[in-house]
């Protein structure tokens, strides 16, 4: 899909979606006090560092929580970059609905119209998860912009390991069409709204 077109899309989104994003943030607010946005270095075509824009849904010092438990981070780096549901206790009080539901990551439409993620692509990851990919496979994911949604999302998202994470990421760029793209949104509608992998 064009650039051009998905950040056409994104505005149109921004707009239609305006009230609920301007009710999420008064609910996290409320909730937990400011900053309402979490916005985390991740890696974008060719290497570029970039802030991905979240809905903050964990406590204000969840990082440095992470950072100062070395139990936690093991189990976050094993399980490839995530907590499971069951170890994870920074969230805040609505913070696992928005994660379960995906709406934390509403905004990074603004990243789609800043051009620096697609709607479709590779997941935006963290610089240390870049560690998994050697070679050609590092070569070939970082020729193409991360997405807000793509094939690791509607294949299981947190249910798969990395290892296959990282096939279905790269398997995108031989096969990305405007036609796959419009399925592989199609297919993240069923999987947000069943919620299936959300952790």
């Amino acid at each position: 899909m064009p650039s051009f077109l998905q950040r056409i899309i994104s505005l149109i989104l921004i707009i239609i979606l305006s009230p609920i994003f301007i009710l999420l943030h008064v609910i996290i607010f409320l909730d937990d006090g400011f900053p309402t946005i979490f916005a985390q270095n991740r890696i974008g075509k060719n290497g570029k560092i970039f802030k991905c824009y979240k809905l903050r849904s964990m406590l204000n010092n969840a990082e440095d929580i992470l950072k100062n438990d070395e139990s936690m981070m093991k189990i976050y780096i094993n399980n490839g970059y995530k907590i499971p549901e069951k170890f994870e206790t920074r969230y805040t009080k609505y913070g696992s609905f928005l994660r379960k539901s995906s709406l934390d990551e509403l905004p990074q439409l603004f990243n789609v119209l800043l051009g620096q993620m697609n709607l479709v692509g590779p997941r935006p990851i963290v610089p240390n998860e870049l560690d998994h990919y050697k070679g050609e496979k590092r070569e070939a994911f970082l020729s193409m912009k991360p997405g807000m949604t793509g094939l690791w999302q509607v294949s299981g998202r947190s249910d798969l390991d990395y290892p296959d994470r990282v096939d279905f990421e790269l398997s995108y760029k031989s096969k990305r069409s405007f036609f796959l793209d419009l399925k592989i949104l199609f297919k993240t509608f069923l999987v947000v709204i069943n919620r299936k992998g959300a952790h």
